[in-house]
Parts: C-alpha cells; sequence; structure tokens
C-alpha cells in the first residue's frame, strides 16, 4: 500500500510533464556580409575596361605587286628581325631586271660611241676641217648619251631592288597578331599580308566619355589590373588623347602606355585602368550594398555594440560594372552590410560576417 501511494504521484507528475508544450527554439539572426567603409574608400577611383596593344603595331605588305606563293608563319607566330614571311612569284620581276641590265649595256654602248665621235669631231676642228657647229652637236650627243646612261643604270638598280622585295621579311622581333592573305592571292603593292606586333612596350585603349574627358590628359598617371590577374596592378600613363570623338559611341579613344612586361599583360587581355582622384570624395561599394527606403537610396550601417542595422540615406553618383559611387556621411571606422541588404529593416538584429578586405587598385604588386 505505502508502495502505491509512491508510485501514484510520480507517475502523474511525469505525465503531466510529457503533456506540457515544449519550448520554442529562438529565431536564428539573419546573416549578413558586411565591409569596413574604410576598404570602401581605398577605392577612390574611375575605372574603365580595355584591353591590351603593342605599343608599335605594323601592317606588313610587299612593295611590288604580284601573286603570293607562299606565307610562311602563321598568327601567333613569334618572329624575328629579318625572318622571311612570305613570298612573291619572283618570274616576272626578274624579266624586268633582265631587261633593265640590257638596256643598261645598250646605254654604255651608245656612250662609247658619243665620245668616240666627240673625239674625232674635235680633232677634225682643231685641223679646220670641220667647223664649230659640227663638234657642238657632237657634245650634245655625247651629253645625252651619259644622261641614258645615268638613267639605265638607276633603273637596273631599281629592277634588282624589286627582285628582293619578292620576299618579306620582319622589320622587327614581333608576334603575328592576324593573317589578310592566302597562297594563290594576287596582291597590289602595299596590300596588307599580315600584321606584326612590336615585342617591347604595351599600352591599353580605354574609352572616356565626354564628361570625363577633362580629367584626362597626356602624362596623367594611371592604375592598371588585369582582368585575369586581379591581385596585381601596374603603373601607368596616358600617351594618346583622340582629338575627337568616335562617331558611333560618342567617346574618346585614350592610350594609356603599361610599366609591365610582355608576360605580365598579353596581347588582346582585358584590363581596366583607372584615375586615381578622378571622383574625390567618393566611396565604390557592390551594387548590392545600395538599397531604398522610402524610396530613397540607403546604405544599412551596422551599430557592433547591439548589433542591429539602420538605413543611412547616400546620394549614388554613378552605377558602374564593378559597383557603385556614392557620397555620403560615413566614417572609415563604420561598417556597411554589403549582402542582405534589400530584406533588412531598421532596428533589426543581425549576425554580421565580416568581409575580406577587397584588393585597391592602388595597391601595390
Amino acid at each position: 500500500m505505502m508502495l502505491r501511494s509512491l508510485v501514484l504521484p510520480f507517475a502523474a507528475a511525469m505525465l503531466l510533464a510529457a503533456c506540457a508544450e515544449k519550448p520554442q527554439p529562438e529565431a536564428q539572426l539573419p546573416a549578413v556580409l558586411v565591409r569596413a567603409v574604410g576598404a570602401a574608400a581605398a577605392l577612390d577611383v574611375a575605372l574603365y575596361t580595355g584591353d591590351v596593344h603593342a605599343r608599335h603595331e605594323a601592317a606588313l605588305g610587299f612593295r611590288v605587286p604580284g601573286k603570293l606563293t607562299a606565307r610562311l608563319v602563321d598568327a601567333g607566330a613569334r618572329v624575328r628581325k629579318g625572318q622571311v614571311l612570305a613570298r612573291l612569284d619572283p618570274a616576272d620581276l626578274q624579266l624586268s631586271a633582265t631587261q633593265a641590265r640590257a638596256e643598261l649595256a645598250a646605254a654604255e654602248a651608245d656612250l662609247r660611241l658619243a665620245r668616240s665621235e666627240f673625239e674625232r669631231a674635235a680633232s677634225l676642228v682643231a685641223q679646220k676641217f670641220q667647223s664649230e657647229a659640227v663638234l657642238d652637236a657632237k657634245r650634245t650627243s655625247l651629253q645625252a648619251a651619259e644622261a641614258r646612261l645615268g638613267q639605265a643604270r638607276a633603273g637596273a638598280s631599281l629592277a634588282g631592288n624589286q627582285t628582293g622585295y619578292a620576299t618579306l621579311e620582319a622589320d622587327r622581333d614581333g608576334v603575328v597578331t592576324t593573317t589578310l592573305a592566302e597562297p594563290g592571292q594576287v596582291l597590289a603593292a602595299g596590300q596588307p599580308v599580315l600584321h606584326l606586333a612590336q615585342d617591347g612596350a604595351r599600352e591599353v585603349l580605354i574609352n572616356i566619355p565626354e564628361s570625363r574627358l577633362a580629367q584626362v590628359s597626356v602624362g596623367t598617371a594611371a592604375r592598371v589590373r588585369p582582368w585575369a590577374d586581379q591581385s596585381r596592378t601596374f603603373g601607368g600613363t596616358v600617351r594618346e588623347v583622340a582629338p575627337a570623338a568616335d562617331v558611333a559611341t560618342r567617346t574618346y579613344a585614350v592610350k594609356v602606355t603599361i610599366d609591365a612586361s610582355e608576360a605580365a599583360l598579353p596581347l588582346g587581355a582585358t584590363a581596366m585602368v583607372g584615375f586615381a582622384g578622378e571622383a574625390r570624395g567618393t566611396l565604390l561599394v557592390p551594387l548590392s550594398a545600395v538599397s531604398r527606403d522610402a524610396q530613397e537610396p540607403v546604405v544599412w550601417v551596422l551599430d557592433a555594440a547591439a548589433g542591429t542595422v539602420a538605413p543611412r540615406k547616400v546620394e549614388v553618383v554613378s552605377f558602374r560594372e564593378d559597383g557603385a559611387l556614392i557620397r555620403g556621411e560615413l566614417s572609415a571606422a563604420e561598417q556597411i552590410v554589403v549582402r542582405g541588404a534589400p530584406l533588412l529593416r531598421a532596428g533589426q538584429k543581425v549576425r554580421p560576417v565580416l568581409e575580406d578586405a577587397p584588393v585597391s587598385l592602388d595597391a601595390r604588386r
């Protein structure tokens, strides 16, 4: 009886505990990616995307017309100065050279005859057997023969040079970027056969809108960052600014010479060019960091002590492919939300995750 009196209360207590409502777990705080404003301030530059070219690039062609019999290199081939690149059919040029040599021999014979007749006439005039008029005529014939000989020599030299022009040689070390003719094709004099990019200096070709042209001039310092390896940057200088805008895009072509090796920036590679100070007083943040609150552009600022976020009104200067340029009352020590901003509300508690600081375009290698 005593055992029953002890077991029943214990069983009743266990039943009540089982029927009690289970406590609900606390709601998990949303995670947001945050970045220090100071990291964004380091990217205070305006960026333009362009492609890498050789500082010197030329279209090579033959000096004489003819039929292309051989092209010895393809696009991408590395060539050395003096290397044979292509050949024309030399038959017609060799015939022209033979004709020129024959004309030279005839002119030499005419000169010998004219000189002999002049000397004979001079002897007869000295003996009073011929008049001075005959001697003057012989002198004129001799001078004409000398002139024809000079002309024939020049023609023979030109024909000999043209025979050598049937071979196209590289005039510098470089890389063949494009081929424009195939064997069997009949070419005009000067018609391009291939493009050769000279080894050495590299430059980036970019296009700048008219509104930014005043900040860029010849000699302006720039920083260049390869698209394929954004952890590296190179120094550069504006070498040329187009005097007129492109008809289609209404932008101005700008060439920036790069202080980099050929291996670091291969031909045709994509690169970004920045001009420091062009966007002074602005911050470059990811596009996802900017949202709207009551139709006003804002960024969300983290209160690290309370673990909450609050909107901060900013001015959007421009949207770019690498982010948004903003201006506002933000201190370098504050942290802004760069991922998850559209789902936030004022005073909401969050779980911040600090983003690694991006590499600045002003950073050295």
